[in-house]
C-alpha cells in the first residue's frame, strides 16, 4: 500500500491568514488554539491542494483576505512512488484560479483530483443522512471522482449537457414556444450517453461501498445495528433485463411534455438519491441524533476505507472539530482508530484541551498550536494552555 503525505504548507491571504508556515508530521497531527483562530482554514487550504476548492465552499472570493488581491496557497507532498511533489494554487479576482504542479500549470481544475487522495470529517456530517438528496449525490461524486477520472469525465460533460438542455428548455419556456427540436435531440442524446455511465458507475459504487460501510459502523458502534445504502437510479426500479441507456432514453420520451411545461429536466443522475437504512428504518426518518452522528462518521470512515482500495494508496484524513459531540469514550475509541495501521496521515483540529491531555496517551502525535490572527507555532513541543 503506497503513502501520500503533506510535508509543508505555506498560506498567503487565505482566510484569516495574511501568511503561516506549517510542518506536519507523517501520522498523527493536532492543531489545537481557541476558536476562531484558523485551524479549520489550514485544513481548507490543504483540500484545496488536493481538490482545487475548500471543502466549506466553492467561491474563492470568500476564502480571499478581506482587502488582498490574490491568495496563494502552496503545498510540498510525499508520496511513495512519485517523489516529492510541490503543488500551488493561486486565485486573484477578475484572472480567476490558477493549479501549478512542480511549476507547470494545469490545462483543468479536474485534472488535479484524485491526485492526492482526501476525506474531510466535519461537524456537518450528520447531514448526509438528516438532509435532502443533494448532499448525498454530492457525497458520492467526490468518492468516486477521486477514485475515477473516467467517472469525473462523464459528470463535467453530463452537467455541460444537462446546464445546455436546461437553458434550450427555460428558453422555449418563457417564449410559449416547442424547442428546437434537432437541439434538443442533440442535448437529450448527450445527456443520456454520459448519465447512462454515471448511473452504471454510482451502482458499481455502492455495491463495494455497502461492504466497508457495514465493516466501519460496527468498529464506532457500540450496537448491533445493521447499516445499509440503497441506490434506486432514474427514481425507479429497472427491469432487470433493460439497460440502463434504454430505461433512461424511456424515461425521458415518458416525461418530455412536463419538462417542455415545467422548462427544465426531470430525469438523470442530478435527480437521484441514496437511501440509508439501520436495520430496516430509514436513517432520515427514524434515527436519534446519536444514531445520525454515527453513521455519518462511519460513512466517511467507509469512504476512506473504499478509496484507499481502489486508488492503492493512503488518503490523507482531515478532522475539523468533530470531537466536541463525542462522548470521552467515542473519542478514545476514534483516536485509537486514527493510530491503527489502517490509517495514513491525519491532520485534527481541536479546541478543548482536555482531548490533548487525556486522550492522546500511548498515541504519538504531532501537536500544532495556531494563535489568534492564524499565527502558528514553527517549533511545536508542547500543546498550548487553553484554558
Amino acid at each position: 500500500m503506497q503513502t501520500v503525505i503533506i510535508k509543508s504548507l505555506h498560506l498567503k491571504n487565505y482566510r484569516g491568514h495574511e501568511e503561516s508556515q506549517v510542518r506536519f508530521d507523517d501520522r498523527m497531527n493536532l492543531l489545537v488554539g481557541a476558536n476562531g483562530v484558523g485551524k479549520t482554514n489550514i485544513l481548507e487550504a490543504v483540500h484545496t491542494l488536493c481538490l482545487s476548492r475548500s471543502f466549506l465552499t466553492s467561491r474563492d472570493r470568500y476564502v480571499l483576505r478581506k482587502g488582498a488581491a490574490l491568495y496563494e496557497v502552496e503545498g510540498v507532498f510525499e508520496s511513495d512512488h512519485r517523489g516529492e511533489i510541490k503543488v500551488r494554487v493561486a486565485f486573484m479576482p477578475g484572472e480567476g484560479k490558477k493549479v501549478f504542479i512542480g511549476g507547470s500549470s494545469l490545462e483543468r481544475m479536474a485534472d488535479l483530483v484524485g491526485r492526492f487522495p482526501i476525506v474531510v470529517f466535519s461537524p456537518d456530517d450528520h447531514k448526509l443522512t438528516s438532509e435532502g438528496p443533494e448532499v448525498r449525490r454530492r457525497f458520492l461524486d467526490n468518492i468516486v471522482s477521486q477514485a475515477s477520472s473516467l467517472y469525473l469525465d462523464n459528470l463535467l460533460r453530463y452537467r455541460k449537457a444537462l446546464k445546455q438542455r436546461n437553458e434550450l428548455l427555460q428558453t422555449s419556456r418563457k417564449r410559449r414556444q416547442q424547442p428546437d427540436s434537432i437541439l434538443l435531440s442533440s442535448w437529450t442524446e448527450e445527456l443520456i450517453r454520459y448519465g447512462a455511465a454515471i448511473i452504471e458507475d454510482r451502482i458499481e459504487f455502492v455495491e463495494a461501498f455497502s461492504i466497508h460501510l457495514e465493516k466501519e459502523y460496527s468498529r464506532i458502534a457500540d450496537v448491533v445495528e445493521r447499516p445499509s445504502i440503497q441506490y434506486e437510479p432514474l427514481s425507479d426500479q429497472s427491469a432487470p433485463s433493460e439497460s440502463v441507456e434504454s430505461r433512461y432514453r424511456e424515461l425521458i420520451q415518458l416525461k418530455s411534455r412536463h419538462e417542455i411545461d415545467r422548462g427544465m429536466t426531470l430525469v438523470g443522475p442530478h435527480r437521484d438519491d441514496l437511501d440509508m437504512f439501520l436495520g430496516a428504518l430509514p436513517v432520515r426518518r427514524y434515527a436519534s441524533q446519536g444514531q445520525h452522528r454515527t453513521f455519518g462518521m462511519a460513512l466517511k470512515l467507509a469512504q476512506y476505507a473504499y478509496l484507499r482500495e481502489r486508488t492503492e494508496e493512503m488518503p490523507i484524513l482531515l478532522l475539523d472539530d468533530i470531537f466536541d459531540n463525542l462522548d470521552p469514550e467515542r473519542i478514545t475509541a476514534f483516536l485509537d482508530i486514527l493510530g491503527s495501521d489502517s490509517i495514513g496521515q491525519s491532520i485534527t483540529t481541536a479546541a478543548r484541551k482536555e482531548i490533548v491531555h487525556n486522550h492522546l496517551a500511548g498515541h504519538d502525535c504531532h501537536t500544532i498550536p495556531v494563535f489568534a490572527g492564524g499565527k502558528v507555532d514553527p517549533t511545536p513541543e508542547e500543546s498550548p494552555s487553553l484554558s
